[in-house]
């Protein structure tokens, strides 16, 4: 039997920023899709989806020419062969697990980390493939592969796992210090509206940036100083100036948290107000986060959470919240007094 188990993610520092080119930070969390897989005498994969109450088959020789949307089996089978792969053993899988749908933390992604991992490990290859791979596979076949306007935040932080900053340029990415308090998720219960807030924050970000390249050819977004937002903020259409100032600002603030989480001791106050810092921009500027989460998390930092923010795109899904033990259950009711779904708490992973 084969068994595969791929965690969530939550972005900490650096929304909306990875698809510019600028760095982030996230971490894998204890939730996971789980995947268990016996072969069959079939030329088949027959798949379980236990929480959605579907089933599905794939030859495994599916010629792949007219792959659906969201269809990521196929798209990461396309991916793999293309990489020299062949499948030709067939498998009775089974597919379930415990992090919410369309809520933020990456269920999708998990899905297609887990399905790589699988394929692989069909063909012995699981100890020869790097994470860093993993990741980059995974990111053709979800976002690539369908022309979607997300970054690789999603899947490279799931394949590679634990709290990382990674620079979106190069892949590469540096391991941080997991002390981040207590960690506590809210479901809003508020649909997301990910490819829509997604293609609006990444369209206009990038057009505030070729604004000042037009002028300023040799303007690199990563080289930019707070000081940049005045100094070109002419330039910038009105309609676009908030994403410039988010694109500036939440860039910074990324830095500033990865400077403190590379100490020893990280300052828990530090990274919770650098939280809300960030929160606020992505309300604002981007406007991810509906009205009925901004008031949950304003009830969750009165009742004593440090930091709160939307996860994921937004436009509804989950929020974070980080926490002392002392304000744990307090925290807990005021999201659920405003509305939130379900609470709990989760750990980072490693």
């Amino acid at each position: 039997m084969i068994e595969i188990k791929v965690p969530a993610r939550i972005c900490f520092y650096g929304d909306h920023q990875d698809y510019l080119g600028l760095p982030v930070i996230a971490g894998t969390i204890d939730r996971y899709i789980n995947l268990k897989a016996q072969p069959n005498s079939n030329a088949d994969y027959r798949l379980k989806l236990l929480d959605l109450n579907e089933e599905l088959s794939i030859a495994v020789d599916d010629g792949l020419m007219q792959v659906q949307p969201d269809d990521y089996f196929r798209s990461v089978m396309s991916v793999l062969k293309k990489e020299g792969f062949q499948f030709d053993q067939g498998y009775d899988i089974e597919i379930s697990g415990n992090i919410p749908v369309n809520a933020g933390l990456s269920s999708s992604s998990a899905l297609v980390v887990a399905w790589i991992r699988f394929l692989l490990a069909t063909q012995g290859k699981s100890e020869e493939i790097s994470d860093y791979q993993i990741g980059r596979w995974a990111y053709e076949a979800e976002v690539l592969f369908f022309d979607q306007p997300g970054g690789l935040m999603d899947q490279y932080t799931i394949a590679q796992k634990g709290l990382i900053y990674i620079d979106t340029q190069s892949g590469e990415s540096t391991r941080l210090s997991a002390n981040l308090g207590k960690l506590l998720v809210a479901e809003s219960g508020v649909p997301k509206k990910t490819l829509e807030v997604l293609k609006n924050a990444r369209v206009y970000q990038q057009r505030a940036v070729e604004a000042i390249k037009k002028v300023h050819p040799a303007f690199e977004l990563e080289q930019a100083a707070l000081e940049d937002y005045e100094k070109y903020i002419d330039l910038v259409p009105e309609e676009l100036q908030g994403y410039w100032y988010a694109a500036i600002y939440n860039y910074h603030i990324t830095l500033e948290a990865k400077k403190e989480l590379l100490k020893v001791n990280p300052n828990i106050q530090i990274l919770g107000d650098l939280m809300n810092q960030h929160q606020i921009i992505l309300q604002n500027e981007i406007q991810n986060t509906p009205l009925e989460m901004v008031h949950m998390m304003d009830a969750a930092r009165d009742a004593g959470a440090l930091g709160t923010k939307i996860i994921g795109s937004g436009g509804g899904g989950c929020m974070v919240a980080m926490i002392t033990d002392s304000v744990e259950e307090k925290v807990k009711q005021a999201f659920l007094d405003k509305g939130a779904k379900t609470v709990y708490t989760v750990e980072l992973t490693s």
